[in-house]
């Protein structure tokens, strides 16, 4: 990949995008910013809460589990705190 396809070029010649490091930085500095509490927010919160966001909206665990790389559904319904009956119920009724 060059470094125009990262949504987030690093600003350092020796890598093509932001590190895990970096990232983490920007969210910390973003959350002080508006007087939250850094160790209530992070990296981690804003990943499952997109996750949590398409969950809601679509009903869609497939489309969540792609998203989150899961390779068990199992696991998708865990990291999202959903009852595993409700989410059997919506699986079964998504066609595949």
């Amino acid at each position: 990949m060059r470094q125009n396809d990262y949504l987030f070029p690093s600003r350092k010649h020796g890598s093509p995008h932001l590190s895990t490091r970096q990232y983490a930085r920007i969210v910390d500095r973003w959350v002080r910013s508006i007087d939250l509490d850094p160790a209530e927010y992070g990296t981690h919160t804003l990943r499952r809460t997109k996750a949590t966001l398409i969950y809601k909206r679509t009903k869609n665990l497939r489309a969540v589990q792609l998203l989150l790389g899961h390779t068990k559904l199992e696991s998708t319904v865990r990291y999202l705190g959903i009852e595993v009956d409700d989410a059997l119920e919506i699986a079964e009724q998504m066609e595949v």
